[in-house]
């Protein structure tokens, strides 16, 4: 036990339920600007995990198909790194207010508006990186083989269908959330960093669907693109699949379980009384 009421341990699963639903209601509360500006950092963050990601696992072909998903999880893990200790709004990560939502904290147009404003804002900070990689010859590295990686990359994302980039999705923000509600739990920097880096490993390395980080990873690879290959209807169809899967994995499999579990026995005020919709 440290000096005063500090505590070296992780909140308990309980507790990290009433951090999550707190920090719900505060991030409802924030200024369309604010929430913007924070989500458009987060689109950044992902895209720079996302070109981590790439450079890792080009012409790593000799370390194995498991062992080089790995190393790619891990640096893909800097993006969700950078969004928790950095402080920006991803999201998919965001699915977890739907706790303060069911609990009645948050009003159904605060929720909406704060998703609504930072997907836009993921998407602006996407492709803003995407711009900005494009001006910096990263293609060119390893005597093109990254540009090469990120093209087949776009490639096989686009031909995947619905059904599989769904629930591809619903899986990986499933972990995505568990990485945030880790993080929740730890005190310090370095338990974040550890509580953030597995799940976000496990979801790359088994190459699930990240709605964010797809708008990264497929406008890059068609921008690169010189024969244009890359079905749009495909690019399509993933960054709206995905971003179902997603939701329906973050609100159901996380936010919606772990409120069942530690919060569906409270009794909280209604929901204009403690966070009026914003005008």
């Amino acid at each position: 036990m440290a000096d005063g009421n500090f505590s070296n341990d992780a909140f308990q699963p309980a507790q990290i339920a009433r951090r999550v639903e707190s920090m719900g209601v505060t991030k409802a509360k924030a200024s369309v600007l604010t929430i913007l500006l924070l989500a458009v950092l987060a689109g950044a963050f992902i895209s720079l995990g996302a070109n981590f990601f790439i450079v890792v696992t080009t012409e790593n072909s000799e370390l194995g198909f498991g062992v080089t998903r790995l190393l790619g999880g891990m640096s893909f893990s800097l993006g969700l790194v950078l969004v928790v200790i950095g402080g920006a709004e991803l999201f998919t990560g965001n699915n977890l207010l739907a706790m303060s939502w069911v609990s009645r904290l948050i009003t159904t147009r605060s929720l909406l508006r704060h998703w609504g404003l930072a997907y836009l804002g993921n998407v602006l900070g996407c492709l803003t990186t995407v711009a900005i990689v494009a001006c910096c010859d990263l293609d060119s590295l390893s005597g093109g083989a990254v540009g090469r990686t990120a093209i087949q990359i776009a490639q096989s994302k686009a031909e995947l269908g619905w059904g599989t980039v769904f629930f591809r999705g619903v899986l990986c923000n499933a972990l995505v959330c568990l990485a945030v509600w880790l993080a929740m739990g730890g005190r310090t920097v370095s338990d974040k960093i550890m509580a953030i880096m597995f799940p976000v490993t496990a979801f790359v390395a088994m190459g699930l669907e990240h709605s964010i980080a797809n708008w990264y990873f497929l406008p890059l690879g068609m921008l690169w693109d010189p024969d244009h290959t890359i079905s749009a209807s495909g690019v399509i169809r993933n960054l709206i699949a995905s971003t179902l899967g997603n939701l329906a994995g973050g609100t159901l499999l996380v936010a919606g379980v772990y409120w069942m579990v530690y919060l569906r026995e409270t009794n909280p005020p209604v929901a204009d009384s403690v966070c009026p919709s914003p005008k």
